[in-house]
């Protein structure tokens, strides 16, 4: 989770990779329900969204990487991911509302402060490690 710009897409697509997990991203999944409505009550709907497919990933088996900004810890608390990753890379995204409304979350396993144009194959081997002692996977 993080600010629009932040990184997430980055990290999600190449975690997803390294830990053969099913990646969800909130630009393709807004796009397949035609859904952009970026209100508090859109925004509720994306989290709900989420939650749902992500169960059905999970109920096969499968471990799931949701990439989407989630800015209110309402949003977070519907989607109520197992592990967090909070990219605090940007100050501001190009979205005036959404910097406005998004709240710094207070619980997240990992939070990563900078990160590269060139996101190295090191750093995401060193998460993906992270994640799977967390999850005892």
């Amino acid at each position: 989770m993080g600010l629009p710009g932040s990184g997430k897409t980055t990290l999600a697509k190449k975690l997803s990779k390294k830990l053969k997990a099913k990646w969800l991203n909130a630009d393709i999944i807004r796009k397949k329900f035609n859904d952009w409505d970026f209100s508090k009550k859109g925004r509720i709907r994306q989290s709900k969204r989420f939650l749902k497919i992500s169960h059905k990933f999970e109920k096969r088996g499968l471990l799931v990487i949701a990439d989407f900004v989630c800015p209110k810890p309402e949003t977070r608390k519907i989607f109520n991911s197992d592990f967090i990753i909070w990219m605090d890379t940007i100050k501001k995204s190009r979205f005036n509302d959404t910097n406005k409304m998004f709240v710094k979350p207070k619980k997240f396993n990992i939070r990563i402060k900078r990160m590269s144009l060139d996101f190295r194959k090191k750093d995401t081997l060193k998460i993906a490690k992270k994640i799977k002692q967390l999850l005892d996977l």
